[in-house]
């Protein structure tokens, strides 16, 4: 018998406006608790204008899930890390704290086994804090999702979106080759990712201060911080359906304009972490490479996939023109 198949453990999914989603998650995690029968799962709704509650309870009442399944009504959306915070704190500060806690989007469908290789990859390496499963399109084509910290020179080397800079600067792309080895990383997608009590009891839980986005690269750069690795787990196979639940599509396809959330949780990673100058320093070099794209772009006619008005929208939640303000 396996450690793990000891290990108390509570899975976390923040619904906002998408029970059909939500529903269809739960389905897929009720074949992982055939290997782990001691698996609980909280769903945590952030209240929208839209039946959510009475669908995901009366899934959860028609399915017999009540035994595995909770489910708390929040009195208002507070965002990614609040969500699943309403949930993690109260199950620490339990008499039974769950040993692992793992956070789920509700746009994901768990594929057989995946839970399996996350929690065997924190049972074979004591160092490893967290672990992030690879995501994938319905069809098995990988998404990217590991990832090396953002900087002021990734920014650049990200928004040039230009070959040769991307290869010379290799170390400094944020999402790298996809890999089909488990292997560190800096941070990984917060849509599936399993993390030790201990990491919680050591750095503390997920920064409320950001609405949505950056929470889980601030998490791990915090976990880093204090010694635990990340690690990626690519047999861990997890479905994710890209911008479902938060409304942002993803980089292959044309984007809506970006909500304020995105510049403003972003600036407070760089802010947070590396100062206030750091965080000019990348944002003008985000401006400058991102100016280069879009002349370049124009010049070789290439497709539009931008969202709309991103430089304008960029530039007022920038720290250039806002200042420090976190």
């Amino acid at each position: 018998m396996s450690e793990s198949s000891s290990i108390s453990l509570l899975a976390v999914i923040v619904n906002y406006a998408t029970p059909t989603l939500t529903i269809d998650c739960l389905c897929s995690l009720q074949k992982q608790r055939e290997d782990f029968p001691q698996l609980r799962v909280a769903v945590v709704n952030a209240p929208a204008e839209d039946d959510s509650a009475q669908q995901i309870q009366d899934a959860i009442a028609q399915n017999n899930w009540g035994d595995w399944v909770t489910f708390e009504n929040l009195d208002h959306n507070g965002g990614f890390a609040f969500g699943n915070n309403a949930a993690v704190r109260p199950a620490l500060s339990s008499k039974n704290p769950p040993n692992r806690v793992w956070l789920l989007n509700p746009d994901t469908v768990v594929k057989t086994g995946a839970l399996q290789y996350l929690m065997q990859l924190l049972d074979e390496k004591p160092q490893a804090g967290l672990v992030g499963s690879r995501l994938q399109d319905p069809d098995g084509t990988p998404q990217a999702s590991a990832f090396r910290f953002p900087s002021a020179l990734s920014e650049w080397v990200s928004t040039m979106r230009l070959g040769l800079v991307s290869k010379c600067l290799k170390r400094w792309v944020v999402a790298g080759p996809i890999a089909d080895v488990p292997h560190p990383t800096d941070w990984v997608a917060g849509a599936s990712v399993l993390i030790r009590r201990e990491v919680f009891e050591e750095i503390g839980l997920l920064d409320e201060n950001y609405f949505l986005y950056y929470e889980e690269v601030d998490f791990c750069f915090r976990a880093q911080k204090a010694g635990w690795q990340c690690w990626y787990q690519p047999q861990s196979r997890v479905i994710h359906l890209v911008g479902a639940a938060s409304g942002i599509s993803d980089s292959r396809k044309q984007s809506p304009r970006r909500p304020a959330y995105w510049f403003e949780s972003r600036r407070r990673y760089f802010i947070k972490n590396f100062g206030k100058l750091s965080a000019a320093a990348a944002d003008l070099l985000w401006l400058v490479g991102f100016g280069i794209w879009r002349v370049r772009r124009w010049v070789q006619r290439k497709p539009d996939l931008d969202p709309p008005h991103f430089m304008a929208d960029f530039f007022r939640h920038s720290v250039l023109c806002k200042g420090g303000k976190l």
